[in-house]
Parts: C-alpha cells; structure tokens; sequence
C-alpha cells in the first residue's frame, strides 16, 4: 500500500539568470503528478540546485523535459562559474524515498539516461548506483576534464558515454545521470561554543575519521603511508560526512552532518551517537536540526527505536511516533518542528485523495447520509473493518504496559504493529471504494454518439467495474488478517479487554460480508464470466473463513466471561 515517491536533484549551470531557471523550473511543475519542492541558485557557482518529487512516471517525465528545456536556455560555451561542471544539466541523481528500491531507481536512471542520448543527442554517463562500471561509480572520474576537456575526453575510446553519441555538444555538453540514496543534512546542537571541541567530536563519528598523529592525537606529527597518503583513523558511523562549526545566530557549536545513507546510518542512530561521544568529551547535546526535508519513514523508525529503548509498544498511530522522534532527538531545540513542512510525503500530499480519511466522525457520518451517493457500503465496511482491527491493536498496547507483564512488552508491540498495519491499509480503502465508484460515473459519463464510441465508453465502463469488484475483494482479504490478532489478544492478552477484542471481532466480520455484497453486486454487471466466478469463488471462501474466525473468538470469549 506504500506510495511509489521518487527524488530528483538535478544540477543546471545557471545560478545567475533567474528568468532561465524559470523556464525549465515550469516545464517541471506542468507535468502531473510532481512537486517542486526547491530552487537554490548559486552565484558564484553559477548554478541552480532543483528538488522535486512525485510518482516514478511522472518525475521521470519531468527529468527528461528540464534536461531538454536546460538544452535550449544554457549555453556552456559561454558559462563560467566556480563550481566544477561538463553540461548545461550538469547532474541528475534519482534518489528513492518511499515504495520504490534502489534498482527501480536505477532502471529510472538508465531510461531517462537513454532517452536524453537519443532524442536530444547529448552525451549521459551514469554515475554511482546506475554507474556500468566501477571507474564511472564516482562523479568526479565522469566529471575529470570539465566542460572544456570534454571534446578530447570522447574521442577516447575508453570515456565513450553510456548513452548517446561520443560526439562533443558544444552547446549542451555532457550530463550524468545517476541513482543514489537519499541524503539527510541533520545539524546536533551543543552546548557550548567551542568549535574545536565540536569538531573533535564530528571526527569521532565521521566516517572518515581523523588523521593518526605521533605521540599526542592533537599536536603530534600526522602519520602517512608509503604513498604520502595520510593514515587515518575512521570514525564511529558509516555514510556520515561531519564538521563541527560555531553559529552565531544560535550561539552554539554543532556538529554538521551529511547523512549519505539513512539506510546505513539512520538519524537516530547518528543522533544517539553524537550523544554518546559528546559526553565521553564533556559535552552535552540539546537537541537538533534537520535542514531541508526527509522521508517519512526516518521519523517513524526513530519514533519505533526510542520506544523500544522505553520498552514501550511502538504500535501506536504515525502522529505519535513523529512526536516521540520530535521529542528524543531535541528537534524543537532552535525552530519549532513542523512536519506538514519536513516529512516529504506530507509536503506532496493531495489532500483531495484522502477526502473521507481526513474527516471527523460526525462529518464522515453526514457525508454518508447525504444524497451523494459516496461514501457508500464499500467505504462503510472498511471503515468498520479498520475500527475492528484498532480494537485488537488496542488490547495489544494495553498488554504490552500491563503492570507484571514487562517481560512480554515486545511480544505484544509486534502484535500492535501489525494491528497498526492492517488498519492503515483498511482505512486506505475507504478512499479506495469511493474512487472505484467515481472511476465507474466518469466511464458512464463518455461520449456515445458514434458506434467507435460506444466500443470505448463499454470498454471503460467493463474496466472499472472490475477495479470496483477488486477493492472490496482486497478490503475482505485485508480484514481476514485481523482476525489472527484479535484471537491473540482474547487467548493472551489483558483479560480485562476481552470484550474490546470481541467488538473487534464482530466489527471485522461485519465488515467482510458488507464488502462480499459489494463485490457481488459490482460483479454482476460484468461482461467476463471467468472473472465473475474467480472473484465469486474467493470472496464466498473469504467470508466463509470470517464467519468461522468470529464465531471462534466469540465462543472463546463468552467461555471467560463469568457472570455471577
């Protein structure tokens, strides 16, 4: 149920003309399905660093039309500027951020790389992740030479790019397009003022290190090896790039961190170690800052980790574990921490996609009694579903902070994670069910002048009704595994919440018939009986499974209610 979100961090050698960069920042913003989230020009760099993301189709498209408007508007034989550079769009990284691993990013890279090679005769060589070999895995090796070296850097068999033709683009130059994970700048806060303290700390946990000296680590001379190369000393976290600075906006020292990897090194993790380290040295840390934005689930696992280290139930809604991340790592400290505007999939959020999800009771109730005709049955029955789960996620948490139960914390957080799962997902389909309807008004409400047309708009109407008689048929799918938790938690959980599971119980199967009914009910306007007796045959073993599952539990739970 994860969205698919892509990055893109492409670099244009322009940092002057903010009328040019306007030009290829609106080619990006006309394609569907896209946010611009940044434009950071550079004067003397003479360059634009641009963010945007979206759906891995949609930024695809936009990459390709930035590089292409980048080709008209920039002309390279004219630039100047400090930073290094071969091309007009100098870099265009693909960075995953949530649904969608690192070799789908890859493939991403390779088919804009291509398409960027053929259509606009521009030279590509794909970098790190998307990199062909391991000489080309490094920017500054496809970069060497620069612009100006780059006519007698193709005529070298061994430099032919990746994609297009060896053949020098006086006006484009060349482009790297690569895939890399996405980097998180995260800034830890002392309490002190002293740079030098701040950066001994940043060498503690750089993954770089510090250079190993002779006798005293501070004033001794630095040791190199037998090639004149400094011997260093690595420090404590992999993929993390630091420096300790004084900010006289804030009157404190930090420490400076480039977080290349959050897969490797998440921010928790890096946080939890510049603690560590800064009080081996005598310093304390007081908090935090997160310097542009980062994916959702960082926050969520460093929400999980603190919890866990409380011995506290991380099933708990996505609200609280970015409070409980909020709150541990201090990221109020010097701003107030806002995620609607730090969580990427909060900033690029339609609103519109989750209108019935984001009403309150009471409006949800309304909506479904008034004479539109969505929120219907479908929605109903998986909101019911999610409510049935959440009760069972509910006695979970509950056991997991039951007094003389300590010892069964985690037992039980697993169990309300997969509660929280679950429900997340049924809830999911309360949107589902309402845009399957629509997408079936939208398929009635073609043109059917002509026979041609008539074809299409049957067609279209035979297209929908299948995705409408699919998602109650996954909503019955989804519930069915929350009758697994529901019966835990009667056999092991707080027996003082039995009640509340079995309330869950009947909530789900509620919930799975009402969506049978829907399934059957889309079912019978289709065309294609294989399908019909397909999803006629699973739905009826579906419910069949729940009304066996409820009667179970409900049996079980009367068995320990004893009334007196």
């Amino acid at each position: 149920m994860e969205k698919k979100i892509i990055e893109c961090v492409p670099n244009f050698s322009e940092g002057r003309d903010m009328g040019i960069i306007k030009q290829i920042t609106d080619v990006i913003e006309a394609v569907e399905g896209v946010k611009l989230l940044d434009v950071d020009p550079g004067q003397d760099t003479n360059r634009t660093v641009v963010t945007f993301v979206g759906n891995p189709e949609a930024v695809s498209e936009a990459a390709f039309r930035s590089v292409e408007k980048a080709s008209e508007v920039i002309d390279m034989s004219k630039h100047h500027g400090a930073h290094p550079r071969m091309g007009a769009t100098d870099v265009c990284p693909f960075v995953p951020v949530s649904g969608i691993t690192m070799e789908e990013a890859v493939s991403i890279a390779h088919r804009v790389a291509e398409r960027i090679g053929n259509e606009l005769s521009i030279p590509v060589y794909c970098y790190e992740n998307a990199a062909r070999s391991l000489e080309r895995r490094n920017l500054a090796n496809c970069r060497s030479g620069e612009y100006e070296g780059l006519r007698e850097k193709l005529s070298d068999p061994e430099w032919k790019p990746d994609f297009g033709p060896s053949e020098f683009n006086e006006r484009s130059g060349a482009t790297a397009v690569g895939a890399r994970d996405f980097l998180v700048a995260f800034n830890v806060n002392l309490n002190t003022t002293s740079t030098r303290r701040a950066n001994e700390i940043a060498y503690d946990v750089r993954e770089k290190g510090r250079p190993e000296r002779e006798g005293n680590s501070v004033t001794g001379k630095i040791m190199k090896d037998e090639n004149g190369e400094k011997v260093m000393i690595p420090g404590s976290l992999k993929s993390v790039k630091a420096i300790g600075w004084y900010i006289e906006e804030y009157g404190i020292a930090q420490i400076s961190m480039n977080l290349t990897n959050i897969s490797v090194t998440p921010v928790h993790i890096a946080f939890d170690e510049v603690c560590s380290k800064a009080d081996a040295r005598g310093v304390r840390v007081t908090g935090s800052e997160l310097v542009g934005l980062i994916p959702l689930k960082s926050l969520l696992d460093a929400g999980r980790h603190y919890l866990a280290k409380q011995k506290r139930s991380a099933g708990v809604s996505d609200d609280e574990l970015i409070k409980i991340a909020i709150r541990s790592m201090g990221l109020n400290d010097i701003h107030h921490f806002k995620p609607e505007e730090k969580v990427i999939e909060y900033v690029m959020a339609d609103k519109s996609e989750h209108k019935l999800t984001n009403m309150n009771l009471k409006e949800f109730m309304d909506e479904t009694a008034s004479e539109s005709p969505a929120p219907g049955g479908g929605s109903v029955s998986a909101y019911m579903g999610a409510l049935g789960v959440a009760l069972g996620t509910m006695v979970a948490n509950l056991s997991s902070h039951k007094r003389g139960w300590d010892d069964r914390w985690k037992e039980f957080s697993d169990w309300a994670e997969k509660g929280k799962t679950i429900q997340n997902n049924l809830l999911q389909m309360v949107n589902e069910d309402t845009w399957a309807f629509n997408k079936i008004m939208e398929a009635f409400s073609l043109p059917k002048k002509s026979e041609e047309e008539k074809k299409l708009r049957d067609v279209a109407i035979q297209e929908a009704t299948k995705f409408a008689t699919l998602v109650p048929l996954k909503v019955m799918e989804t519930a069915l595994l929350g009758f697994e938790l529901i019966s835990e938690m009667v056999e092991k959980g707080n027996p003082n919440s039995i009640s509340d599971a079995g309330v869950g119980a009947i909530a789900l199967l509620s919930c799975i018939r009402g969506a049978y009914l829907n399934v059957k009910i889309n079912a019978s306007g289709l065309i294609d009986k294989g399908f019909v007796n397909t999803v006629i045959a699973r739905g009826e073993d579906l419910e069949s499974k729940a009304i066996g599952a409820e009667e179970a539990i409900l049996i079980s739970i009367n068995s320990h209610i004893k009334i007196q």
